[in-house]
């Protein structure tokens, strides 16, 4: 613009009014025209309404929220599908027999060939075969065995059996070279106790027809033939002993092969050991139940076993009408059954207690005031919530398992013991999850049980066993990876401040602590980014006041819980997968072999702790459906995961794949 262009200066703020005029004008006129484009061209704008449009559409934290709106949807639709399986139940794959070929065996090795003296050589010319070993420089003649004359007869025959029991038979009989069960071309006495010991597997829940060995054919069979026929029958009958020797062990069936939720390692046994004891002793049967588990519970259940077989089945069977419930003042046509239930099954105690009441009833259907109070006492017998009412679970405990269904528990009791340690320690603790108990035991001390929750059935507790090793007060709850995926991520996604509000403190891998809305929840979820998260100790903590760590993979520990009203409850499968314990205080104060007031001084302290406990105690997290009570009496329990039907389901396969082993 020239100087002459150039405006006078009392021109200046009348171009400026026009100029922001035009301007304004310009803005309202773009702003309608992008209205209208978007579709509402029906709305009339104002100056402070257009104004307010500019702001939304402009004004750098209208765009941040809108971002931060977005993140907040794609984190929501990304969430929901994200899930951390639970361990799952797998298909059963029993243990594979091979053919076990005996070749190896059918040639005699110079090592193996003992040398005679001279006078026996001068009486045995005649009757024995004689072999001059050319590897010696004395010439000296040695005297073959009988099972090395019969040595040939292995050549090209074969065993069904484990690939261990197979590696076990080469092993013994390559170093050893006579026969274990045949004498003077017969079948001795000891292989006849041993054919009798195995007959009796069921005594100890085994299948006897698994170690089988029909007696040889040998009348009128050439010396050849005669020699094949003893030589099979020595080696079938040593692989049915070890076979015995193994699952009494070991067990028939590798639990780790049934679910993700059992985490037990096989036990190793030395067969060809176990072969030359058998070779020494003449009590086969204490042989091989000595191989058996020792301990008091195997015993108590094998007892228990022997007693259920020699009932009358169902003989006097008690029946209460499914859906029966009733509650105190109330009458039912059961009531008879009921009573009749608590006679039969209630203890000598229970009936003397009671005597009055159970001969004064009629048959009546009214349930009174003083059948109430029996009921109560048999149900708190029963270890369920002694309340009077009688329900579903009442009733189960009242008419009790079916003798069929009692043998079945024991049998898995038994194949499960096995799977176990067979010395559990002089201190333990011993957790039954069917039971839903922990019970404490040490030397000279009245065993500590209690009341415990475990896992719920999508959040199932592991069957393993560890050592005890922290007591800690005032815990932290560090969340595992599946809680923050399956349960915190959708909070996440409604509110990004959720763990900071809710007490929770989130730091990154090297410990820095950030807010939880700063974290791509996403990214962690994916295993992408890598995150901790742990809950405060305090009143709302889920861990309580005390925990007891023994640092397993499946990160179970026994904990105190604020939720202390489910112990109420007869069906306590709750929790995530740890052991929530009624009385945790007490339970720390035993390992720690220290005062339940000790330890209440250590959480009233306030700071988060750990003390290490001295000794071993290891911790046994197990599940039985029977298993032996205090007083040695068997007690029997509901299948909460149904565990029991998936390791019928293995033993099923494993009869199934031996018999076809057997036919072949």
């Amino acid at each position: 613009m020239t100087e002459r262009e150039m405006p006078k200066s009392g021109d200046e703020g009348a171009l400026m009014k026009r100029s922001r005029a035009v301007l304004g004008n310009s803005i309202k006129a773009g702003l309608m025209v992008t209205v209208l484009a978007s579709g509402f061209s029906a709305m009339t704008y104002e100056p402070a309404s257009a104004q307010g449009l500019f702001q939304r559409l402009f004004n750098p934290e209208n765009h941040r929220k809108q971002r931060e709106r977005e993140r907040q949807d794609q984190l929501r639709e990304q969430a929901a599908k994200v899930k951390v399986s639970a361990p799952r139940y797998l298909n059963y794959s029993p243990d594979t027999l091979k053919k076990v070929s005996l070749t190896p065996l059918s040639e005699v090795k110079p090592a193996e060939i003992e040398p005679a003296d001279a006078e026996a050589t001068n009486r045995q010319q005649e009757a024995e075969t004689v072999v001059v070993d050319s590897e010696t420089t004395s010439q000296e003649p040695v005297v073959l065995s009988e099972f090395d004359k019969a040595r040939p007869a292995l050549k090209g025959m074969s065993v069904m059996a484990l690939p261990e029991i197979g590696d076990a038979l080469i092993a013994y009989y390559g170093e050893h070279s006579q026969f274990v069960w045949i004498e003077d071309g017969k079948v001795s006495s000891k292989a006849k106790s041993m054919r009798n010991a195995l007959a009796r597997a069921d005594k100890f829940a085994l299948n006897p027809q698994d170690y089988f060995v029909s007696l040889p054919e040998t009348d009128g069979l050439d010396e050849a033939a005669r020699n094949e026929a003893l030589m099979r029958f020595e080696m079938k009958l040593s692989a049915a002993a070890l076979s015995y020797v193994l699952d009494a062990t070991r067990g028939r069936v590798d639990p780790n092969r049934i679910s993700q939720y059992h985490d037990l390692p096989r036990h190793k046994v030395d067969l060809a050991a176990a072969l030359a004891e058998f070779t020494s002793s003449s009590d086969m049967g204490g042989k091989l139940e000595a191989h058996q588990p020792q301990n008091e519970h195997f015993k108590k259940l094998t007892g228990e076993l022997a007693r259920l077989k020699a009932e009358d089945e169902e003989a006097d069977q008690i029946v209460i009408a499914p859906g029966t419930f009733l509650k105190a003042g109330k009458s039912s046509p059961e009531m008879k059954n009921i009573v009749a239930a608590v006679q039969k099954n209630g203890s000598d105690e229970l009936r003397a207690a009671h005597a009055e009441t159970l001969a004064a009833y009629d048959g009546a259907e009214l349930y009174s005031p003083e059948l109430v109070d029996l009921v109560k006492t048999f149900q708190k017998e029963a270890k369920l919530t002694p309340d009077g009412i009688v329900g579903k679970n009442t009733i189960k405990a009242m008419v009790g398992e079916t003798n069929a269904a009692k043998i079945a528990k024991v049998e898995l009791a038994m194949e499960r013991s096995r799977w176990i340690p067979e010395e559990l320690g002089d201190r333990k603790v011993f957790i039954n999850q069917a039971a839903f108990t922990a019970t404490y035991t040490s030397p000279g001390e009245v065993p500590l049980s209690m009341r415990v929750v475990v896992g719920k059935k999508s959040n199932q507790t592991n069957f393993f066993y560890d050592k005890i090793e922290i007591v800690e007060y005032n815990p932290y709850w560090g969340v595992p990876y599946s809680i923050i995926v399956n349960e915190m991520l959708p909070k996440l996604a409604q509110d990004p401040s959720y763990l900071d509000r809710a007490g929770y403190e989130v730091t990154t891998p090297g410990g820095r602590q950030i807010s939880s809305t700063a974290v791509d929840w996403y990214a962690v979820a994916s295993k992408q980014q890598s995150i901790n998260v742990r809950q405060y100790p305090g009143r709302s903590n889920a861990l309580g006041e005390v925990k007891i760590l023994f640092p397993n993979k499946h990160h179970i520990y026994m904990h105190d819980t604020p939720a202390k009203s489910l112990f109420k409850k007869d069906m306590r499968a709750y929790s995530h997968g740890c052991i929530r314990l009624h009385d945790p205080k007490a339970m720390a104060a035993a390992v720690l072999g220290k005062s339940k007031d000790y330890v209440t001084s250590r959480i009233s302290e306030g700071r988060n702790e750990q003390e290490k406990v001295a000794g071993d105690i290891p911790v046994y997290v197990s599940y039985f459906t029977a298993w032996p009570e205090m007083d040695g009496s068997i007690a029997y329990y509901s299948d909460v995961y149904d565990r029991d039907r998936y390791l019928l389901k293995a033993l099923e396969k494993t009869e199934a794949a031996r018999a076809k082993a057997r036919a072949s």
